[in-house]
């Protein structure tokens, strides 16, 4: 029985801005325990990698069932032996390959070019088709028949017939024949008239079908291509976002070995030209381990030869100083309008940490460079020495003597990662006292205190809170980042200011923020209280419900009391207006 091939499910693909740039699904063959994560810009392109990504799987694994019995000759040793080699080498030779490649996007080969082609559709027998594209192109129509031929019908008479008189009978039934003859030939031909009228009437729709969809395809094509042409347009004009995207799409085309998983944040500014990249490494764990494979006659079997971890460690730091030059040579190699003075190169990896068991994310080289003092490097030169580390080191880059002991540095510049939408805050819960009813106080004053309280309960373990642009209904009121490695993440957070029941729609609607901005969960904090329907909702998802005595068990919990009293909030509200 064939393995299965497990996947995460095709989600959604954004850039660093936030723009949907396509989709994107992890997959992984249990047999072979291969992982593969592939995304396209279109869901048609991802089904067709995922097909094709099945189908070279399929053809592997048919493969590795053969090796038992592969592994009883020395001539699959030494297969096995250059495969091994083979997937060192594509480490060991990272820098080298991209510099036979010109890595700048030729923006016309994103457009679409494709001619129309619909050979899939069924079209009745009579209808040709050009095989070349399935258009309709000609008719079979229904012959005509011929008019019947007088001398197939009016025989001569012979002497006999005209001795005994029969021949009056006779040409009346020659004539009678031929009538009926000619009657059931017209009508035929009246029949496969209509017939052919008909055949020509569905070609006609046929065609016309057929060309409607091939302008629609062309439509479209031109439209995406318009998109791809105004794309290029804002990268030329160094718009932050288009330089960032441009620049994805040049790291995303970057061909490396399927050992080495690849992601990547990118961020730019047009004020001072810098491009910084969070580029995540691989780990000390996807390096290759096996040197080769011998066979051992007296066992009848083949054996690994397995490389030392001291080799192991030094193949990784040769990698990682190679990862971080390449990118830097493949980013300013494809830099076509002059967008990039200098790159900020942050190389992160992500793995399970051996004395906590948690996956851990940890920056451990970071290195900076302006365009004219990298271009002055001679990239082949230290390939051709294999200085790899010193090119580094006199680019001041930073990292421990030893990578591989995975020690975590701080980048030489982050990622700026606030949120547009965040806004100045002003504290709140200084005011509070036992006489002061919050359900009554200004809407805007209540979401600062929702984010300011939030904040301390969050502080202690390193965790922010940032209160968002002030909206129209109090919508996302803040948004929370609390770093501890399970439960936290980023955390939506709704303030409503409610002297009535909090209808379930607030619930949907928080639901439906929490999946839009990719949070990991939603608190709706309120005054007043929430229906049933409400709390029936936010069962088995990721929501909170704080009602008003929540809230002040929350103040009390951070020293600070006051009161909620729905009534006279609403008379307070109603006397001010609000």
């Amino acid at each position: 029985m064939e393995p299965l091939v497990k996947s995460n499910g095709i989600n959604k693909k954004f850039t660093s801005t936030g723009k949907h740039s396509g989709f994107k699904v992890d997959l992984h063959h249990t047999g072979l325990n291969e992982y593969k994560h592939l995304h396209a810009p279109d869901y048609d392109a991802l089904m067709g990698k995922i097909h094709n990504q099945n189908a070279a799987w399929k053809e592997k694994w048919e493969k590795h069932l053969l090796q038992d019995a592969w592994h009883k000759s020395e001539k699959t040793a030494d297969r096995q032996t250059q495969a091994a080699l083979k997937k060192i080498q594509d480490i060991e030779n990272i820098l080298e390959h991209t510099l036979s490649v010109n890595d700048a996007i030729n923006w016309e080969t994103l457009k679409q070019k494709e001619a129309f082609i619909d050979r899939a559709a069924s079209y009745p027998g009579y209808i040709n088709t050009d095989k070349k594209n399935g258009c309709p192109k000609s008719v079979e129509y229904l012959e005509t028949l011929p008019e019947p031929q007088k001398a197939d019908f009016f025989k001569t008479i012979g002497w006999l017939d005209k001795a005994l008189g029969r021949s009056s009978k006779i040409q009346k039934r020659q004539q009678e024949s031929y009538d009926l003859m000619c009657k059931a030939v017209a009508l035929e031909n009246t029949i496969r008239s209509t017939q052919n009228a008909a055949r020509e009437n569905d070609f006609k729709k046929i065609k016309e079908a057929w060309e409607a969809k091939r302008i629609e395809h062309e439509e479209l094509m031109s439209a995406f291509n318009r998109e791809i042409d105004g794309q290029y347009e804002l990268y030329a004009s160094k718009d932050n976002d288009a330089v960032a995207e441009y620049n994805e799409m040049v790291l995303n085309n970057s061909q490396y070995s399927d050992l080495l998983p690849r992601d990547f944040d990118l961020q730019y500014s047009n004020d001072n030209g810098l491009l910084i990249v969070d580029y995540r490494l691989p780990a000390l764990t996807d390096m290759p381990n096996i040197s080769g494979y011998r066979y051992i006659k007296s066992k009848g079997a083949t054996e690994e030869k397995r490389l030392s971890q001291q080799n192991i460690a030094k193949l990784y730091d040769s990698a990682i100083y190679q990862i971080a030059l390449r990118t830097l040579h493949e980013l300013y190699e494809a830099d076509s309008v002059n967008a990039l003075q200098t790159i900020s190169f942050n190389g992160y990896v992500i793995d399970t940490n051996p004395s906590t068991g948690h996956e851990e994310k940890t920056c451990i080289i970071s290195v900076q460079a302006t365009k004219d003092v990298f271009q002055e490097i001679n990239l082949k030169g230290i390939v051709s020495s294999k200085s790899f580390k010193e090119c580094f080191k006199s680019l001041k880059g930073i990292g421990s003597s030893k990578l591989s002991a995975m020690v975590a540095i701080k980048p030489i510049l982050e990622l700026d990662k606030t949120d547009k939408r965040f806004r100045a805050h002003y504290d709140v819960a200084h005011r509070l006292d036992d006489a002061l009813n919050i359900a009554a106080m200004p809407w805007e004053d209540f979401e600062h205190l929702v984010r300011e309280i939030f904040e301390r309960e969050f502080s202690s373990n390193g965790g922010e809170v940032k209160i968002t642009q002030a909206s129209a209904d109090g919508g996302v009121d803040a948004i929370a980042f609390d770093p501890d490695p399970i439960r936290g993440g980023k955390i939506v957070i709704q303030a409503k200011r409610y002297t009535n029941t909090v209808g379930v729609s607030a619930v949907r609607d928080l639901y439906g923020t929490v999946m839009s901005e990719g949070a990991t969960k939603g608190i709706l904090v309120t005054t007043a209280e929430y229906g049933p329907d409400s709390y029936e909702f936010a069962k088995g998802k990721p929501i909170s419900l704080l009602n008003g005595s929540n809230l002040l068990h929350l103040l009390q919990k951070h020293g600070h009391n006051a009161k909620i009293d729905i009534k006279e909030a609403k008379a307070i509200l109603r006397n001010t207006g609000h």
